[in-house]
């Protein structure tokens, strides 16, 4: 047993290693004073002091980054020891794991200072309203940097040097994604759980949009529905940028469609992607250029295409007015535009959208200077599925408000 004094000793031993209150030294206190003081004791060690707050967070932040959101208000006043030190509870650690992560995603300090005052816990909806409002800033930075990279392709020439600049670029972004996994992993953190509610309704693809797509209010009705539509098909905001339409292009797709106009895909997939049960409602044919059923890629459409020159033949048979639906092969946009520069062509309405990283924008551009209504995607950007989802919102369209006048300027 030990004495009451030999207790009061061992007890002040034992605080005095916690460093987290001062303690008496007289050794005249009753035990019940002591009780109090070691009840004290283990009450502050729940605490966690700066150090052990930065090593629960992990991550670069240090004491001093720590020190610095007091003084602008991010983290609250901490609680002081009777020794002075910042005492920390978990309540702050979650709030600093929100500080980093929200950091990391590229949100400046009074951003997050602003979003924090909000209560994310209890509005998880502000903080996804911020993060919508966040990515859309990315990705018109991502557009803006994109559209100099086309314009320096096009005086630089697509040529072997800017692939393997490409390539080179690529690689760096996957050793940049592999290094921050573990950095997207604390904004997981901040966002635990609500993915929980996702099962309870459907997905409100409207209203996702609304948050995610620019201001097109310059836009006719029609042309916002279309690239709405091709947002959704790719679920990709950036490629509204990238999406280019004549002026007439609308109008010359609707008078041609009223009139039963002819259809003509460059592959069967891309046929097969056509919204067929509206088409035949508007009484329209369909064609298939390449009208080869074992195609199932942009390379084996662009093989085919110079292998055979009964391709070519068809296309300049086809009739005028027709609508030409380009997915895959971009040499066979590129002979489409041959045969309009030399008369031999007059389509209605060309949706040129094949994939190809040389080829492709040469022959876009191209397309963009033939004088023909067009629809088409500037650079690499496009795909059959595009292709054919830009004609069937136009058939949508058309169908549902054949009157509709908003096109015409």
């Amino acid at each position: 047993m030990f004495s009451n004094k030999n207790i009061y000793y061992k007890k002040c031993t034992v605080l005095r290693r916690t460093r987290q209150c001062r303690l008496p030294t007289d050794i005249g206190y009753s035990l019940e004073d002591l009780v109090l003081v070691c009840r004290i004791g283990m009450m502050q060690q729940k605490y966690l002091t700066i150090k052990q707050l930065t090593e629960a967070v992990k991550g670069t932040i240090t004491p001093r980054m720590v020190r610095h959101y007091h003084a602008l208000g991010l983290l609250s006043p901490a609680v002081r020891s009777t020794s002075n030190y910042r005492l920390y509870t978990r309540s702050d650690v979650q709030r600093l794991q929100r500080i980093v992560a929200l950091k990391q995603q590229g949100f400046q300090l009074s951003h997050i200072r602003k979003l924090l005052e909000t209560d994310a816990d209890a509005s998880p909806d502000a903080l996804v309203a911020a993060l919508q409002q966040q990515y859309l800033s990315v990705i018109q930075q991502i557009v803006r940097l994109r559209e100099t990279a086309c314009a320096l392709e096009g005086l630089l020439g697509r040529d072997l040097s800017c692939q393997a600049v490409q390539a080179g670029a690529l690689a760096q972004l996957r050793l940049l994604q592999a290094q921050t996994d573990g950095e997207l992993g604390q904004l997981e953190q901040v966002l635990e759980g609500w993915d929980a509610g996702a099962h309870t309704h459907p997905e409100a693809f409207g209203e996702s949009l609304q948050h995610l797509l620019p201001d097109l209010s310059d836009r006719s009705e029609i042309e916002v529905d279309l690239l709405s539509k091709l947002v959704l098909a790719c679920g990709d905001c950036s490629l509204l940028p990238f999406v280019k339409l004549s002026e007439t292009a609308i109008k010359s797709a609707r008078e041609a469609l009223k009139n039963q106009c002819q259809i003509v895909a460059d592959v069967p997939p891309v046929c097969a992607a056509l919204d067929n049960t509206r088409l035949a409602h508007l009484g329209t044919s369909i064609a298939t250029l390449i009208d080869d059923p074992h195609i199932n890629a942009a390379a084996e459409a662009e093989q085919e295409f110079w292998a055979e020159r009964e391709w070519f033949e068809k296309l300049l048979k086809l009739e005028k007015t027709c609508i030409l639906v380009i997915g895959y092969a971009p040499s066979v946009l590129m002979a489409v535009c041959e045969a309009i520069e030399n008369g031999q062509l007059q389509p209605a309405l060309v949706i040129g959208m094949p994939i190809g990283f040389s080829h492709s924008p040469v022959a876009k551009r191209r397309l963009v200077r033939s004088g023909v209504p067009y629809i088409t995607t500037v650079g690499t950007f496009g795909g059959g599925l595009l292709a054919a989802v830009a004609l069937n919102a136009l058939v949508e369209s058309l169908i549902e408000k054949p009157n509709c006048h908003c096109h015409l300027k």
